[in-house]
């Protein structure tokens, strides 16, 4: 069964934890967030991968199975709410929160140059590249 979960949990301890300051600091700042994806495994990210190539609907990631920082649980998807709605296009909630992610020492997609930017995105590489955390999983 495939899995694409949304739970602050199935995060790495130390991203769920950066992730719990992430909403709490957005609340401070009088922003409802949706966190809506963290933890996805490979098949899931297939999946996705294949949107847009050989199915319908428009490519939302570049990311083969394994490559996504999501696939190694130190990433998440996010939306801020204004009553309970998701503001997908609500650019200024966004800026606000790729700045408190960036004060937490994440890396906000909503930055990204020359690769598909997403607001939605934040991930905490610990310094490392996505090949070093694809190889500590074949280790593992």
């Amino acid at each position: 069964q495939m899995i694409a979960s949304r739970r602050i949990e199935d995060l790495r301890p130390d991203v769920a934890k950066l992730a719990i300051q992430f909403k709490a600091e957005a609340a401070k700042q009088g922003i409802d967030v949706l966190i809506y994806c963290t933890l996805r495994d490979d098949e899931a990210q297939a999946e996705l991968y294949a949107q847009g190539r050989t199915k319908p609907g428009k490519i939302v990631t570049n990311a083969r199975p394994g490559e996504s920082w999501h696939n190694h649980a130190v990433a998440w998807d996010c939306v801020p709410l204004i009553n309970g709605k998701a503001m997908w296009s609500d650019d200024v909630a966004y800026a606000k929160l790729g700045c408190i992610g960036e004060d937490l020492g994440l890396e906000w997609a909503g930055r990204w140059t020359g690769k598909l930017r997403e607001k939605a995105h934040f991930q905490f590489t610990g310094g490392k590249t996505i090949k070093q955390l694809v190889a500590e999983r074949k280790r593992a």
